[in-house]
């Protein structure tokens, strides 16, 4: 059976990038909503007029907003099918990408209720990503080293607690 860490991060993975494909995809294509792909032209219209320095590099809307939206669904896509560390590049790629929109939503000044959904899986993608790289608890795997071993500290095993050094039994006292 598998364990609640792996249900919890394979259910935030699919959960994500479906989120990410579906979104993804409305800033590429009208296919889906054609009124939130005309807001979509609209706000990345906004974000490139408010950061000259996007129109110096050659990047207009068009090129900022498509390239957003297909990282969104390869990623997204990562995510939901492609087992293993790729799926951790894939978180990482679009965190930096959701601090990115917050950001280009900062600069503009929208109110909050525009970009809470970012902030949302901005937070779901760290659970995740700190979920998944966390290592294994092995703790209750290890098997205590028989008490009359004290002296292996200098050899890599991990020492006896005190509980164990105790002597088992009675005591002479003299």
């Amino acid at each position: 059976m598998a364990s609640p860490r792996t249900i919890t991060v394979v259910a935030l993975s699919v959960a994500l990038g479906l989120f990410f494909v579906f979104m993804g995809t409305i800033k590429l294509t009208p296919r889906l909503s054609k009124d939130a792909y005309n807001e979509m032209k609209r706000a990345y219209k906004t974000y490139v007029r408010a950061l000259p320095l996007l129109k110096k590099m050659g990047i207009n809307s068009i090129l900022l907003r498509k390239s957003i939206g297909t990282l969104e669904v390869a990623c997204g896509i990562v995510m939901t099918l492609v087992p293993g560390r790729p799926k951790d590049v894939a978180n990482f790629f679009l965190l930096l990408l959701v601090l990115v929109v917050l950001f280009f939503h900062q600069l503009v000044g929208d109110p909050l209720k525009r970009y809470a959904h970012a902030l949302v899986f901005g937070i779901l993608l760290t659970c995740r990503l700190l979920i998944a790289r966390k290592p294994e608890d092995r703790s209750s795997e290890k098997k205590p080293s028989p008490p009359g071993k004290v002296g292996n500290a200098g050899k890599g095993e991990e020492q006896p607690s005190l509980y164990e050094k105790a002597p088992q039994g009675k005591m002479k006292l003299s």
